[in-house]
């Protein structure tokens, strides 16, 4: 084994846990309540059916590419091979700190998810205790760090699949007393209420929600068999995932009318309220709230421990394209490239800690200068797609030698960067409507953009980068 190469340790349930395991999370747990209050059942149930359709399509590029060049960098080397170097470096970077400013935000939310059982213990402790562990998995093996996502991500999927049986057995009066039926769907100005700009409004959250099933790129990189595996991943993760948000969507309209008070209020600091909870709670679950809240913080785990698996992997291959400083190339015996582990992890902890200290305010610039990060990342998949394909068959190469073709090409790609542009638009457009508008509110939502165009074009503009031929793209497999 070279001593600066990762190690192929993940199998084919790593890879598809890890992708599932990146979309179900708090989005579902807790958001979707508010969806439903926001937009009605059908309009939370339309808004996320739009975005799944986006996240089918940006997975099968994602697949193609993944399959083809598995790489750790993922779209970051796709960027640079396939469009030019300096989208690959700002894709590169930018999802490094989304993901390592994530770290921190799971670990505020970790924090406060314990205090449900040990109210009087300081946040910190649990906080600096959750950092260790997520770092002790990431430090072992990339198969510590799969097993570990396996058992997260299982625990979650579990308890969907529960909710669904458990929600159809109510609807019909089998469950938690008489049959429900339609009537909450239809109940007041249900199924659809609030109008488009409601509907706009949760198509963002959902946007969010599925946020990390891109994960399955990066992991690729250490798939034991790529060509076989990302695919039958990739074929798995859209039915589960629609399968999931939309029954159970489906299933908390049905059960919980849209105007009830809690549905608006679940977060992070009073599971209680989760619908899932609610729903829980009337079927006659008496410890609902207790167990719902365990499943939460392994959700709140899974996406740390992703965290930091994701963005030490980027780290490692913008060190290797020399992008970053060579140092963060270094990796251990087990195939763990650990000064960038200890780079994100401190760059966590960091972020972390700033929300501690008065009142905050460096967290939350940090936090607003990431929260369009993800949906940039969706971006540089798309446009790497389109270019990626089109390089192809202008090299003369035939489309039946790819180990997995995405369907629908080009309307595929050139649909998920239309609608990943909506959702980057409408971040906060109620900031631009009512008359006078907020500045603060649009500083604070697009923050993250302008700081993304400035690391492209400062890159671009110094190194004097180019947009690659499609004759010329590198369509070499070999990982640099």
């Amino acid at each position: 084994m070279s001593q600066n190469q990762l190690q192929r340790g993940l199998k084919a349930r790593h890879l598809t846990m890890i992708a599932i395991g990146g979309s179900i999370g708090t989005g579902l747990f807790l958001a979707s309540g508010g969806s439903i209050h926001e937009a009605g059942p059908g309009g939370a149930l339309v808004a996320y059916i739009a975005i799944s359709i986006m996240v089918y399509f940006l997975m099968t590029s994602l697949g193609e590419m993944a399959a083809f060049m598995p790489v750790s960098g993922s779209f970051s080397t796709y960027a640079t091979k396939f469009v030019d170097p300096s989208l690959g470096f700002a894709l590169g970077w930018n999802y490094w700190y989304n993901w390592a400013i994530t770290i921190a935000v799971e670990l505020s939310a970790a924090a406060l998810i314990m205090k449900y059982w040990f109210p009087d213990t300081p946040a910190i402790l649990w906080s600096a205790l959750f950092l260790c562990l997520m770092v002790a998995l990431n430090l072992l093996s990339v198969k510590s760090y799969g097993e570990s996502e396996y058992w997260f991500a299982l625990i979650k999927v579990m308890t969907v699949i529960v909710f669904i049986v458990i929600g159809v057995l109510m609807i019909f009066g089998i469950m938690g007393g008489e049959a429900v039926g339609f009537q909450n769907f239809t109940k007041g100005d249900a199924p659809f209420n609030g109008g488009f700009m409601a509907l706009l409004g949760v198509f963002m959250i959902a946007g969010f929600s599925f946020q990390g099933t891109e994960l399955v790129g990066v992991a690729a990189g250490e798939s034991e068999d790529p060509a076989r595996n990302i695919p039958k991943a990739i074929r798995q993760i859209f039915w589960r995932i629609l399968l999931f948000y939309i029954f159970a969507i489906l299933i908390i309209g049905l059960l919980v009318p849209y105007d009830n008070p809690n549905l608006i209020s679940g977060d992070i600091t009073d599971i209680a309220i989760s619908p899932f909870t609610i729903v829980f709670e009337k079927a006659g679950f008496a410890f609902a709230a207790s167990v719902m809240n365990a499943v939460i913080l392994t959700s709140v785990l899974s996406a740390g421990n992703s965290g930091m698996y994701a963005s030490t992997r980027m780290l490692w291959t913008l060190a290797k394209e020399g992008k970053a400083p060579k140092w963060f190339a270094k990796v251990t015996r087990n195939g763990v490239p650990v000064n960038a582990l200890i780079m994100t992890a401190a760059i966590g902890a960091l972020a972390f800690l700033s929300s501690l200290f008065g009142d905050g305010e460096v967290y939350v610039w940090l936090l607003n200068a990431s929260g369009m990060s993800g949906f940039i990342a969706w971006l540089g998949i798309a446009v790497s797609h389109y270019r990626f394909r089109k390089a192809y068959l202008a090299q003369g190469r035939d489309l039946r030698d790819l180990p997995y073709r995405a369907k629908l090409f080009p309307f595929g790609p050139i649909f998920a960067f239309i609608i990943c542009c909506i959702v980057i638009i409408g971040q906060n457009y109620s900031a631009f409507i009512g008359g006078e508008i907020d500045w603060n509110g649009v500083f604070v939502s697009y923050i993250g953009l302008p700081l993304f165009l400035i690391v492209w074009l400062v890159y671009k503009y110094t190194k004097k980068s180019k947009l690659v031929p499609l004759n010329k793209v590198d369509l070499s497999m070999d990982e640099k």
